[in-house]
């Protein structure tokens, strides 16, 4: 019988932003995206900045998506970000949001986002510590969650840095992760759709070696999604 798995192709929408020569935290391979999706058993596939684009045409052949992003940048990729997390839920095409690309898929689907976490939420951790690069707190992560199956519930440690943070959870989303002063630090969908954002850097040099979860688990959806619409075809 042949296999008929394909290999998977997931794109990259945004920054890759991993500096020369730097190792993924658990130093087993480069850091960033690229590297993260390619430890995972998949093909990378960045997308050039653009203007307008025919997604229909962009994603041929793409098996899943990565929304990349941080605060620098949020406002040159809502658009277009916002544009990408509709044509991926509408063709259910698995989504993992990363840091601002979390507060894209939120938005994108009527959530609300704090835009000054310090003051908005004075009582908040220190979510954001500048000059120090890879400022770590605890989440915890909820049961019976899509993030659950993938790092498994209860407190983990994370590399979230973030002056902007999730305020209104989207329709149709619930919370997957919370700092434990409340601070939602991940969302996902509850359907059959598998779109799943985090407000952490899995794929930096100060990522955990749990992290390769999430892109691991982004690999089997989207094999997954494959194999429903092989039946689909076949049926």
């Amino acid at each position: 019988m042949v296999n008929r798995t394909p290999v998977v192709r997931v794109a990259i929408f945004g920054p890759d932003d991993a500096r020369p020569g730097e190792k993924h935290g658990c130093g087993l391979w480069p850091a960033g995206v690229a590297a993260c999706l390619s430890a995972a058993d998949a093909t990378p596939v960045p997308l050039a900045e653009s203007g307008d684009r025919d997604w229909d045409e962009v994603l041929e052949g793409v098996h899943g998506v990565v929304l990349a992003g941080s605060d620098a940048d949020a406002r040159r990729q809502a658009v277009e970000g916002e544009a990408l997390c509709a044509w991926c839920r509408k063709h259910k095409l698995p989504l993992l949001g990363v840091d601002n690309g979390l507060l894209i898929l939120n938005a994108t689907h009527g959530g609300t986002t704090f835009l000054d976490l310090p003051r908005d939420q004075p009582e908040a951790l220190q979510h954001r510590c500048p000059p120090e690069r890879g400022l770590r707190h605890a989440i915890n992560v909820l049961p019976g969650t899509k993030l659950a199956a993938l790092y498994g519930e209860g407190e983990v440690v994370v590399n979230s840095e973030h002056r902007r943070a999730v305020q209104r959870v989207a329709r149709g989303f619930r919370v997957g992760g919370q700092a434990l002063d409340g601070i939602i630090e991940a969302i996902e969908f509850e359907g059959e759709w598998f779109a799943l954002g985090v407000q952490w850097q899995p794929a930096s040099a100060t990522a955990s070696g749990l992290d390769i979860q999430l892109f691991r688990g982004l690999v089997q959806a989207c094999v997954q999604r494959f194999s429903r619409t092989l039946a689909c075809s076949a049926a």
